[in-house]
């Protein structure tokens, strides 16, 4: 639906238009406010700035339509407007066209005319607002996304990429941050946020710096992916060091006294990866899916604070290099049977 605001001071013409237009007022496509002069126009702008466009007069007390059309350039800038008015005469098309004026139609109103005209205007302001949209998106999507990943992904290369689905091995880590909810219930939303964004970022500085991808935030928690060359090791090396920079950071600052701690699952094997989502939404997320993610996050879910936990088949792979203790059989959530657990200390 499109918010229409009309500037005059005739009333008839509020209820010419309400008359004209009373069937697509009804079928929600049109809603219309009117105001008396100009003045009282900036005013019902302030009250509903979803207002799409503006038809005015010239000629009204207090404020005129030309000095509105001033004021609408300083102040809403997206907002277009068609003059309408019985001064017809060169001179004001001349003076209104120079004050942002998107069109003109003359008085008496030929409502075909003047329909023709709104939806030519509507047209305009929403390819405008979509444009200025785009090159919003644009510019976040620039400051998370190297400029080298923008163009492959304006490539056919990317396109074909889109369907290619693979198995791979690798080790996949789940990190979560202890009892963090409890401060998302007593604090502003602002201080959680940041306190949150605070520890994401010394836990990402050390999955990339192993080679890590982190690979989604959910909550207060961080799934990462580590592919090639001893995944296994780095990706363990990487959840020692988090746990220890993590608690070595100071008290929150906060009046709950919350320090920070992690608990860590991590498993490793043949996982799917590939693009995951809606294609009608177009909204994909490149991830990785199979039992040994699953059982990694579970593998975290029963951790206890400090913890890291692995299973069995990764202790086998790494205990030559980290020292860990035998948890023993545990049962893990949607799992035949029990699971052999370890723990690495160091």
């Amino acid at each position: 639906m499109t918010k229409i605001l009309v500037a005059d001071d005739e009333t008839d013409l509020e209820i010419l238009i309400k008359q004209k237009f009373r069937q697509k007022i009804r079928d929600q496509k049109y809603e219309f406010v009117f105001a008396t002069n100009g003045k009282d126009a900036i005013e019902k702008l302030a009250q509903h700035p979803d207002i799409a466009i503006v038809l005015s007069d010239i000629n009204m007390p207090e404020m005129d339509g030309l000095t509105l059309l001033s004021k609408l350039g300083e102040s809403s800038p997206l907002i277009k407007a068609v003059i309408v008015s019985a001064y017809g005469d060169m001179e004001n098309i001349r003076i209104a066209m120079n004050r942002g004026a998107f069109d003109f139609v003359t008085k008496p109103v030929n409502f075909i005319d003047l329909e023709c005209t709104m939806e030519k205007t509507i047209l305009h302001v929403l390819q405008v607002r979509e444009t200025l949209k785009a090159i919003k998106e644009n510019n976040i999507l620039r400051m998370y996304v190297d400029e080298n990943v923008l163009k492959f992904m304006g490539s056919r290369e990317y396109e074909a990429s889109l369907t290619e689905n693979e198995t791979i091995e690798a080790s996949v880590v789940f990190i979560d941050i202890c009892s963090f909810t409890s401060i998302s219930e007593t604090e502003t939303p602002d201080a959680v946020v940041k306190l949150l964004n605070t520890y994401f970022d010394v836990m990402v500085k050390e999955i990339i710096n192993q080679q890590g991808i982190v690979d989604k935030f959910i909550g207060d928690c961080i799934m990462a992916v580590f592919k090639g060359p001893f995944h296994l090791d780095r990706a363990i090396d990487a959840s020692l060091t988090i746990r220890n920079n993590i608690e070595a950071l100071p008290n929150a600052g906060i009046d709950s006294g919350f320090l920070p701690r992690v608990s860590v699952g991590i498993n490793s094997g043949e996982m799917i990866c590939g693009n995951i989502g809606s294609g009608t939404l177009r909204r994909l997320d490149y991830t990785v899916i199979g039992d040994i993610v699953n059982t990694a996050q579970r593998l975290q879910s029963v951790a206890n604070i400090g913890q890291i936990l692995i299973t069995e088949d990764c202790y086998k792979n790494i205990k030559q290099s980290f020292n860990c203790k035998k948890i023993g059989p545990v049962v893990l959530k949607n799992k035949s049977g029990e699971t052999i657990v370890y723990e690495v200390l160091n």
